[in-house]
């Protein structure tokens, strides 16, 4: 009996420190989207390789791969809190599925000129802004289906359950990546992006219909203006973007990853998978695990604590000539994004009404996507004038000082907490 009893009380502790999957087997819809975007996911960095590979391999310049980064950021940014406007006003399923197609046409014309002959760098671009601009629609779109899918307790877990399949993407992405691209070249990492937005079809098309609520947003830059004064009187939601802004925009290091492959591992393509590979083992691990974080109370320490360790993680990279060290701090870094995103959807949500949740995602998405692409222009720029340690190492000292402004100048971020879910009854058996 008392070896029962401790063998139970084990798999209780276990199943408070693993992934909480609670979500999956309480909602098919946000089961169904889930694999969709997680599939979907994988082409997308398969595709994130091949362009930087492809760029670098016609320029041999950091400033020309920082450029991709830029092409993705500007329709993100120029484009985002208007769309987010829309999607407060259309059935966000329907924007969704108009957005996801949009991505799909541009990753088969990436495909098209992979395997016909290689566009120049700057036509290359030209595809990679152009998809981004249905992104930046379809991103924020996405962000809303949570909410409405699970209950509030279940939140953090569906966020995890999400970093999940980012993670797994970006771990199984560009290492397949770089085994096509020794054998089928940009062109095939390119195709296989296209057929993987089926299953993005998939996870669309079995969600209900997403109206944005009693009170749409008022169209064009009114609603705009809207969005922008919720985030001006809303100082947690405002701090929690801030600290996505240090840790991106200021320390992103992956338009320094070609550079670092070259001086490390020789300039293989194989090993350049190696690095997003190492991230990804990091979030995926902290994902698995991520029991120990998403049933605390309080999100706004998780991001401060995840987005600081981050940056110091990158910036002790910067400065270690062991490349394994190197992939082990990697992995250490994207451990602690997981558990700083994770913090800030949280809360992001949690704060957010319905009828806003398209503004409010679209910026974001602008943070959490445009601000990496700007911070590997940043990188970019910064190596080019330095070195690839300096970029790194004054990339993620900056952060962390950033961080540390943010969390001293707005207490809410670390005082907010939200309500622990319900505890399981035990049985009476």
């Amino acid at each position: 009996m008392r070896a029962a009893a401790a063998e139970g009380k084990a798999l209780m502790a276990l199943g408070r420190v693993l992934i909480d999957v609670a979500p999956l087997r309480s909602s098919p819809a946000f089961r169904r989207l889930w694999i969709g975007q997680a599939l979907s996911g994988f082409g997308s960095q398969m595709t994130l390789v091949a362009v930087m590979f492809q760029v670098w391999q016609a320029t041999g310049s950091t400033a020309w791969t920082g450029a991709v980064g830029l092409a993705q950021a500007v329709p993100l940014v120029v484009l985002g809190l208007f769309a987010g406007t829309v999607i407060d006003r259309v059935d966000r399923r329907r924007f969704y599925l108009f957005t996801t197609g949009g991505q799909a046409v541009t990753s088969l014309l990436l495909a098209v000129q992979g395997l016909a002959g290689n566009l120049p760098p700057a036509g290359v671009l030209v595809l990679v802004t152009a998809q981004s601009c249905f992104v930046a629609g379809g991103g924020p779109a996405a962000r809303t289906f949570i909410p409405r899918l699970l209950p509030e307790h279940q939140l953090a877990a569906g966020l995890a359950l999400r970093g999940v399949s980012f993670h797994g993407a970006l771990l199984l992405g560009p290492a397949a990546a770089g085994l096509v691209l020794g054998r089928l070249g940009v062109g095939g990492c390119y195709l296989i992006d296209a057929l993987t937005f089926g299953a993005a079809f998939y996870g669309a098309f079995g969600l209900p219909p997403m109206s944005p609520g009693d009170e749409p947003a008022r169209p064009g830059l009114r609603g705009v203006l809207d969005g922008l004064a919720f985030l001006g009187r809303t100082p947690v939601i405002r701090g929690a973007l801030l600290t996505a802004l240090a840790v991106t925009v200021l320390s992103m290091p992956v338009s320094l990853f070609p550079l670092v492959n070259a001086e490390r591992f020789g300039g293989d393509p194989r090993s350049l998978g190696l690095f997003l590979t190492a991230i990804a083992v990091g979030g995926v691990a902290a994902s698995v695990f991520s029991g120990t974080f998403t049933r605390l109370s309080r999100p706004g320490l998780l991001m401060l604590g995840g987005s600081a360790t981050w940056g110091l993680a990158l910036a002790l990279f910067g400065l270690t000539s062991n490349p394994w060290a190197g992939l082990a701090l990697l992995a250490v870094s994207g451990a602690a994004d997981t558990v700083s995103v994770v913090g800030r959807s949280t809360i992001v949500q949690t704060h957010t009404p319905g009828e806003l949740l398209g503004r409010v995602g679209a910026a974001e998405q602008i943070v959490g996507q445009a601000g990496p692409d700007l911070g590997n222009m940043r990188g970019g720029l910064v190596a080019d004038a330095t070195s690839g340690t300096v970029a790194l190492v004054t990339g993620g000292l900056l952060c962390v000082g950033a961080v540390a402004l943010v969390g001293a100048t707005t207490p809410g971020l670390r005082h907010f907490s939200v309500a622990p879910a319900p505890r399981a009854e035990p049985s009476g058996n």
